[in-house]
């Protein structure tokens, strides 16, 4: 290539296939921007992202979901919603680059997007109905029309050459253009979000101004001794912030409480019941500590807190309502709890009415609930998984038995009925930690919801089960913490350490996966000590 070819290349700047994919880029962008706009009126749940990640969770393989659960964590949301980003412009790039040739077909790859994300909005279990479709269908549209003349812009003009190398492309009107649709674009998509926050803001505001009032049956003062002095040990009540969430909800629902209802209905029920928020405040209160579990929850997982709810008995309502446990009589064994995002959690009925402080919780931690743990109404079930009790941000109650129904997680292959298995963790040493030779002390958890910890022991390589010392029992709802001081000696070591509760039930060695209604054995770490 001679000095001159190189120079004109120079000159003529990126080649068209990348400039293709740059107006591809640009559509898909608009795409999204004009989505978000559209969204505000419509809801934000119904935008294409969340759409279409609602979606592909409904559909993953559970082995998948867990897998992003146990490398992402709570972050698996963010993590799949920044995939579908990728892949959206992966795709928008390859439609920009067809364009340039094949100007309709590209425009109509965009608008068969467009549909897909349509579709997806509209056939989610909390759709509003065909309204959800706008979002991705105007978007999709604006996108095909600024597609089409942005690679407009790129055609050859015959008329015009430059030193005598052919046509020649109009550079000042595709650079006019690209920018104006850009900067329309990020407006476009900035005015959304503001929109859409500030729908958020009201519930917020009525939030902010619940004030719990004191319950008819207060939880005692936690245990003196109950929270063990060893830096490294989960705190006996968790905070807000720390609680473990997992669920499928891409959008946080922010709910207008003065606004909200609760239905109770179906097999057994003879007396139908609505509730509001402020009819269930008004009730009598009662509040209780109480550990939840997460059925994802891999053995020595960090799926599980300790928290103060308050809240109105759920088998008080179902009482009042008519409904009679299956021990009683009752015709339905299965309470199905429906969320505002289209959830669907199967109890037993006769766990939910054993006596046990199955709760509609109002608040968590001594304020009402923060709306990533289901403000302003959950499903509190000690004793039981939280995909088969924990059912946020509720709307509905429907009593039917579990041949008639299988909610959500039963229909992708987790069990109808999932109690909490006797489990324990260490959480520290840390696991490859290396501490100095002499007393290590050894700590951790151990939970058996409803059943309550008697015993904890712990194992150091091959050698005989020592028994650790526990903490004070705040009650068989709580986990226990525990501590052993180990003469370290300097070497690598294997940490083992199994629990057994009050049914004398010694939590099982034999390994197996979060799937289908828990995972178990015993929690292991492995030190050098120096």
């Amino acid at each position: 290539m001679t000095e001159d070819e190189k120079q004109t290349r120079r000159r003529r700047g990126p080649t068209r296939p990348a400039l293709g994919a740059l107006c591809g880029v640009l559509a898909g962008f608009a795409a999204l921007a004009v989505a978000e706009l559209v969204s505000a009126a419509v809801r934000p749940q119904a935008g294409p992202v969340v759409a279409v990640g609602g979606a592909a969770i409904d559909r993953t393989p559970p082995a998948v979901k867990d897998w992003a659960i146990r490398n992402f964590g709570t972050n698996d949301k963010l993590m799949l919603q920044l995939g579908i980003l990728a892949v959206l412009t992966l795709f928008a790039a390859l439609l920009g680059m067809v364009a340039l040739r094949f100007r309709y077909i590209g425009v109509a790859g965009v608008l068969l997007l467009g549909v897909v994300g349509a579709v997806a909005a509209t056939s989610r279990p909390d759709s509003a109905g065909p309204s959800d479709a706008l979002p991705s269908a105007v978007g999709a549209v604006a996108a095909a029309v600024l597609l089409y003349l942005l690679v407009g812009r790129l055609s050859p003009r015959a008329s015009s050459t430059e030193d005598g190398h052919g046509p020649d492309w109009d550079r000042r009107g595709f650079v006019i253009a690209a920018t104006a649709a850009a900067a329309a674009s990020a407006g476009a998509g900035a005015l959304g979000r503001t929109l859409n926050a500030a729908g958020g803001r009201d519930a917020a505001a009525f939030r902010d101004k619940v004030v719990l009032p004191a319950p008819a049956s207060a939880a005692p003062a936690v245990a003196r001794g109950a929270q063990v002095r060893i830096p490294g040990v989960s705190p006996f009540v968790t905070p807000n912030a720390s609680f473990y969430r997992v669920d499928t909800a891409l959008v946080v629902p922010k709910l207008d409480a003065a606004a909200w209802r609760l239905r109770i209905h179906g097999k057994g029920v003879t007396r139908p019941l609505t509730l509001t928020f402020d009819a269930l405040l008004r009730r009598g209160l009662v509040e209780r500590d109480i550990t939840l579990t997460c059925v994802s929850n891999e053995v020595g997982g960090p799926y599980v807190g300790n928290a103060r709810w308050i809240g109105v008995r759920l088998a008080d309502l179902l009482a009042e309502c008519g409904v009679r446990p299956p021990s009683k009589g009752g015709p339905a064994d299965q309470l199905v709890a429906r969320s505002v995002d289209g959830m669907t959690i199967g109890s037993p009925v006769e766990e939910v009415m054993d006596g046990r402080d199955a709760l509609l919780a109002l608040g968590m931690n001594g304020g009402p609930l923060p709306f990533a743990h289901g403000f302003p109404v959950r499903m509190v079930v000690p004793g039981l998984y939280g995909y088969v009790s924990a059912c946020k941000w509720i709307k509905d109650i429907e009593l039917t038995t579990f041949d008639a129904y299988d909610p959500y997680w039963v229909r992708r292959g987790w069990a109808r009925q999932a109690p909490v298995k006797t489990q324990s963790r260490i959480d520290t040493p840390k696991p490859f930690a290396r501490p100095r030779a002499g007393t290590v002390m050894v700590a951790g958890v151990a939970w058996a919801q409803h059943r309550g910890i008697e015993k904890v022991e712990l194992r150091v390589d091959d050698g005989p089960w020592q028994e650790a010392r526990l903490a004070a029992a705040d009650s068989r709802d709580t986990w226990r913490q525990w501590s052993l001081p180990w003469r370290a000696t300097k070497g690598g070591h294997t940490l083992t350490v199994r629990a057994t509760d009050r049914t004398g039930q010694v939590q099982t060695a034999r390994r197996t996966r979060t799937i289908p209604d828990g995972a178990s054995g015993h929690h292991s770490v492995v030190v050098t000590v120096d």
